[in-house]
């Protein structure tokens, strides 16, 4: 609605624009006519000049409302795409996102969209101007001289249509520009990450070359671009000029042969720069307007990426128990699960975990384990089957209340740049300091807190820059204490951690396990034995579930991962 209020406006001021410059080389035609031909006093036409000051700070007010406004423009789509890539991304499945380099997705939120500004503040008002104004001088032309009208006719459609032979190439070379900037902006950013990983292994010679080759790349592109840019501005220079030329001609033979008064010969000749003027301005736009739709095809690659939506209802909790805490029963009825390139990755799964039941999923790699864990979480929508939460279906619930109940601790969590204390309150932004302690205690972070000199005010880099896997680890638990969730995710938070942390960790798993059912996907052996359901998984489908004993007696492939990697990750 805004914006076609915005739209709306322009062409209001694009219309008063072409009266004043039509009002303008009246006044100018009139008033040196009546001074040098008619030889009337300047004290006669004063009114006219006044008048004339007026058009001219009437044009120079239309030019900066039309340059403010586009601008306004700009930004409020710059907003709107924004605000909507942001929504989209965050309403995205994990395999949609995998597709995208982290820094191309950052490239097209930062200088993707910004590229479309140019679009906007500067090619559209411009196009309107082209499209609105010629036209009214054409008619006022033609009214007082039909030949200089024929003219213009014939020679302005010229500028609009060489701006369409060099489109094409304008467009690929725009579009060329992007690309390169998008790829060397996601490969720039995955080296920087990866930079002490290529130091250790001696690759970061070679790419730094191929960094340097990019960068190479995307300054050819773009001198390609701008070359382009400075031809298409000379060409239409040109045209403008021998265009005016031949109309000044034409009015000067005409004058001289007293076919046309000094008033109207000089009224079209003024005329005549003004009617290029718009079409010139739009030539030196264009070459922005392409750059802004090769980045604007980019940022709606990703809007129009099909989304696999989770569907959420509306029910509560709260409306089917009566306890003051939920302890739900959870029911995976014949799940599947294929992603975007329909590679199937669940098929047929079928469990059921009890209230506060240790469950275990166990497999070899690529057997599901974690795209169950996210299907379990609400984060992925199964392809097929569905998940039942005390008989009613999860789709049927609101996200927010189920989210309420769900902890999930990763095997690598992430720290936001912040406190201690902000990234252990992250689930509960209400929670006090006291209940912000008494969860870090809980999860053991208060052992290396006291170490710290600001305590649970120390800042932490982004990623959690500055603490140790362990230490994030046991921050990461304190999240899940301090949310008193009913149903924790775990995705074996112990693996790969020295024996004192694992200890630690260990003990505070067992106290979360007391008031929530946990669910694990296992990669210790230990954590397998204490469970009270262990699934098992063998390429997607559910092998066998039972307790460790039980599994050993009956599943030949339980009793491989056991034997063959006792002590070791599953």
């Amino acid at each position: 609605m805004i914006q076609g209020g915005i739209f709306v406006f322009l062409v209001f001021l694009a219309v008063v624009s072409g009266v004043f410059a039509i009002g303008q080389g009246y006044l100018i035609a009139t008033i040196v006519d009546q001074v040098f031909i008619q030889g009337e006093g300047l004290q006669l036409l004063w009114a006219l000049f006044w008048l004339l000051l007026a058009v001219f700070i009437g044009r120079g007010i239309i030019s900066f409302l039309t340059t403010k406004i586009g601008v306004r423009l700009a930004s409020i789509v710059k907003v709107s795409l924004r605000r909507r890539l942001i929504y989209k991304l965050a309403e995205a499945s994990p395999n949609r996102l995998f597709r995208y380099k982290t820094g191309q997705i950052i490239s097209v939120l930062t200088d993707g969209i910004d590229n479309i500004d140019a679009y906007y503040s500067k090619y559209l008002p411009q196009l309107l101007q082209a499209a609105i104004i010629p036209p009214m001088i054409l008619l006022a032309v033609f009214m007082h001289n039909v030949y200089s009208g024929l003219i213009m006719l014939i020679t302005a459609p010229l500028i609009p249509v060489f701006m369409n032979l060099i489109g094409n190439m304008a467009d690929n070379k725009a579009r060329q520009q992007f690309d390169s900037l998008m790829t060397f902006s996601g490969h720039f950013l995955d080296i920087l990450q990866g930079l002490t990983t290529l130091k250790i292994f001696g690759n970061s010679k070679r790419q730094r070359q191929n960094i340097v080759k990019m960068s190479d790349n995307f300054r050819d592109t773009t001198m390609e671009v701008l070359k382009v840019a400075f031809l298409s501005a000379l060409m239409l220079e040109i045209l403008a000029t021998i265009s005016t030329a031949m109309i000044a001609v034409e009015v000067g033979l005409r004058l001289v042969y007293s076919q046309l008064t000094f008033k109207t010969a000089f009224f079209v000749l003024l005329l005549a720069p003004e009617l290029y003027l718009p079409l010139k301005n739009l030539g030196s736009s264009f070459h922005s307007g392409k750059n802004s739709i090769a980045a604007a095809k980019q940022v709606w690659q990703i809007l129009d990426e099909p989304v696999s939506e989770i569907k959420w209802g509306d029910k509560s909790f709260t409306e089917f128990v009566d306890e003051k805490i939920y302890y739900p029963k959870i029911y995976v009825e014949n799940v599947s699960f294929s992603y975007y390139d329909n590679r199937p990755i669940l098929r047929d799964i079928n469990f059921e975990i009890q209230s506060r039941q240790r469950v275990a999923i166990v497999g070899k790699s690529g057997s599901g384990k974690t795209t169950l864990l996210k299907i379990l979480l609400g984060i992925l929508p199964a392809s097929d089957g569905r998940i039942m939460v005390n008989g009613i279906p999860l789709s049927e619930y609101n996200q927010d209340a189920w989210i309420s109940h769900v902890a999930y601790v990763s095997q690598e969590p992430y720290l936001f740049a912040g406190t201690i204390a902000d990234n252990i309150a992250i689930g509960r932004s209400e929670a006090s300091f006291e209940e912000i302690g008494q969860a870090a205690k809980l999860a053991g972070v208060n052992l290396f807190i006291e170490e710290l000199a600001d305590g649970y005010n120390t800042i932490v880099g982004e990623g959690g820059r500055g603490l140790s896997g362990g230490e994030k680890q046991r921050v990461a638990l304190a999240r899940a204490f301090l949310k008193q969730a009913s149903i924790v995710v775990l995705d074996e938070p112990t693996a790969g951690l020295d024996l004192e942390t694992e200890h630690v960790l260990k003990a505070a798993l067992h106290t979360l396990s007391e008031n929530a059912t946990v669910i694990t996907v296992a990669h210790r052996l230990q954590t397998v034995i204490d469970a009270d359901v262990i699934v098992l998984l063998s390429d997607g489908q559910v092998i066998a579930t039972g307790a460790h004993e039980e599994l050993l007696d009956k599943s030949d492939l339980y009793r491989e991962l056991v034997s063959v990697y006792r002590g070791d990750q599953l």
